[in-house]
This record gives C-alpha cells, structure tokens and sequence, in this order.
C-alpha cells in the first residue's frame, strides 16, 4: 500500500481545502477527484485478476495521476452528484449513463483493498437516517426529545396534546428547485390548530420541545472530541436560521459518560467522523442536562473556532498518525 491520500469532493469545497491544505503541509500526497467529472477529465482504467485480491490501474484528473493501489486513505466529503455528459439524450439514456458511472467508477472507489475510509460512502449511507439515529441515542443511553413519525393527523394532534409545546423538522434539506438553487426549511414550532388532513401526503417529524438553554455541536474526529456551545442574540429556535457572523461560540466539556456514548455511535455505524447536535438544558456539566437531536455523519466543520484543530486531527487519521480502533473504516 501506499502512502497517497484520495480526496473524493466537488471542486468548490472549502472543508476539504482545509485538510489538503493540512496534508500538503505534512508532504503527504493527495489527489482530488471528482467523480462526476467522469469524461475527459476524469479518465481511469482498473483491472482485477487472480494475481491481486485487490483492484489496480491508474486514475487521472487533468491535473494529477494516481495508481490507485498507492491510495491509503480516501477523505469521501461531498462530491457533486453523477450527471450525463452534456447533450440533448433521452431521459432512459441518460439515466442508464449515470447508473453506470456510478455503480462502475463509484464501485471501484468504494472498494479500495486496504484502505481507510473517513468515511466510507456505504456507512455514511447507513448513518444518514434520522430514526436509525434517535434509536442509537436511545440505545446507548443518551437523553432524546419525545418523538412521533407519523402521516396520521389524529396521531399529530394527540401527540399535540400530550406535549406543551411541540416542533417540526425535516428528514432531510430541500432539494435544488428548477434554477437549481437549494433552500432549507428550519426547526419551527407547530400550533396544534394549524395541523390539519395535509399532514397524510408525506412523513412528518414531531418532538417535544426542549426548553434548552442553548445548542451545543460536538465534532468527532477518531477518537478526538471537540465541542462548543452555540447561543444566538435573539435566542432563536434553530440557530442556523439567523446570521452565523453573530452566533456565539463557548468551548464546553462533554461529561464523560457522554463522550463515550459518542465513540460507541460512530462505532456502531462504522464511521470515523460526525458532527453530533445537542440540546442543552441547564450548565451542561449534569449529562442530564445533554439532549441528543442528531448526527450528520459528513456534516460542516469549517466555520467552527475549532477549524484548524479539526483539520489536524482528521489529516491525523488520513496519514496514519492516529489509530481510530475503528476497523470498519478500512475497506478488506
């Protein structure tokens, strides 16, 4: 094996930059790529036979060129979503081309004998589901909000009328509309008059609300913890609602029972990395006090005071300088 480190990213990816920025530093080799550049930018060719267990060949960027039997670890961020080479093709062509690229290129990278993954697409795939997450909180002590999916508006109203206040949130972020710009739809609190028979055309996401004294995001990177308290002026519902300038960041220790709780999660689900949200109740020194809201198994890190360490620890696990003890992250 190797010493070369993949970087799987769209090209504008400031988090990324971040670590290769760290790594270069270091001298440790890296290549980015990203695999809907597949074309002329994006060019490979893979073998396997009964000589190696393990895939080989080269893969080439227009500007770098790797064996792929040099990479050890693969830094899998964010890249941009398969697409069909530009032209007017019919949908079942274009669709059949990106399947293709996808379970062929994506196959190959997904599947690199030996290395270390942070984190491996398949894991971050199984970690990205709200109810599993909730359920592992639960399952591993943590507190959590009381909590109702449901498309039944009679459960809605009586989960409603158990809880003083409830919220709602969403499973996942909006998608692009038709200019291909991207919105959100923020935690908001739900008046139980507004619930009516429209909640039925799709799954809906109810909690308690938690009467927190503030947010609390806590990055994990291997076995290093780095956490800080978020508060806002006007003391919103969800803070990344307002102006992120003027969030106010206080660096805050996890209670022990806590920080294992969150080395275990990402062990349960074969991940390396996540970037926890917490509620907050009280000082924070009670684990008590520590709701757990959820996971993003490939969340942002980068406007974080925190950035530059967090860039270290995870070049750390990239170079091989830090053993995660997490050996589901390496591919067989």
């Amino acid at each position: 094996m190797g010493s070369t480190v993949l970087v799987v990213t769209a090209l504008e990816d400031l988090t990324a930059d971040r670590v290769i920025e760290v790594l270069n530093e270091r001298a440790v080799p890296v290549v980015r790529v990203d695999p809907a550049d597949i074309g002329p930018a994006l060019m490979f060719g893979f073998h396997l036979g009964e000589e190696s267990p393990g895939w080989h060949g080269r893969l080439r960027t227009s500007t770098r060129e790797v064996g792929i039997e040099e990479v050890a670890a693969v830094y899998w961020r964010r890249p941009s979503p398969y697409a069909a080479a530009p032209g007017c093709i019919p949908r079942q062509q274009r669709d059949f081309v990106v399947a293709e690229a996808r379970h062929g290129l994506g196959g190959v990278l997904g599947a690199l004998h030996g290395a270390r993954y942070v984190n491996h697409p398949s894991a971050v795939a199984r970690a990205d589901f709200k109810p599993a997450q909730l359920r592992q909180f639960a399952v591993l002590g943590l507190r959590i909000p009381p909590t109702l999916i449901t498309n039944d508006i009679q459960e809605a109203r009586k989960f409603a009328a158990d809880h003083e206040h409830i919220v709602c949130k969403t499973f996942r972020g909006l998608p692009p509309g038709e200019d291909g710009r991207a919105g959100a739809i923020w935690t908001q609190r739900i008046d139980p008059c507004a619930l009516d028979e429209t909640v039925v055309v799709t799954a809906h996401l109810f909690q308690a609300e938690i009467p927190k004294t503030g947010d609390v995001r806590v990055t994990v990177v291997g076995r290093r913890v780095f956490a800080h308290v978020i508060t806002t002026p006007s003391g919103a519902l969800d803070w990344r609602r307002g102006d992120w300038g003027r969030l106010v960041h206080s660096p805050v220790v996890v209670p022990a029972s806590v920080h294992a709780a969150l080395l275990r999660y990402l062990t349960s689900f074969g991940l390396v990395f996540g970037c926890f949200d917490f509620a907050l109740t009280g000082s924070g020194d009670d684990p008590e006090d520590w709701w757990a809201i959820e996971c993003n198994p490939n969340g942002q890190w980068g406007w974080l005071p925190d950035a530059p360490a967090i860039a270290e620890a995870f070049a750390d696990i990239l170079s091989m300088e830090e053993d995660t003890a997490h050996d589901d992250a390496r591919c067989p």
